[in-house]
């Protein structure tokens, strides 16, 4: 899947179904937005930053959340492709079954 990273969608940054399992896994957009729920170039470098302090604090491999610093740290991901990224993630949990319809498709 593609992301937009400019309005004039000139410039697209690539993302997989790993990297919003390791956003869901991190929670790292949770409460991300400031209070009125806009997103701007400080919360992208705050992402990063913690991006980068999980991979420093990892024990384990850490491939999953080298991937997601690479969208990240992308030279066309500003603010709005992060707007966009949030967006594409919320529309893709959306779309996850929940805990009883997975219990439920493993009973039948």
């Amino acid at each position: 899947m593609k992301i937009n990273a400019n309005a004039s969608g000139t410039r697209t940054i690539e993302v997989n179904e790993q990297m919003f399992l390791t956003v869901k896994k991190y929670s790292l957009f949770e409460r991300i937005a400031n209070s009125i729920g806009i997103v701007d170039e400080d919360i992208l470098e705050k992402l990063r930053c913690t991006v980068r302090s999980l991979i420093a604090s990892q024990e384990e491999d850490s491939k999953a959340l080298l991937e997601l610093a690479l969208v990240l740290y992308n030279d066309n991901m500003k603010a709005l492709g992060l707007s966009n990224l949030i967006a594409a993630y919320n529309s893709w949990l959306v779309e996850q079954p929940t805990e009883e319809e997975k219990t439920e498709t493993c009973n039948e």
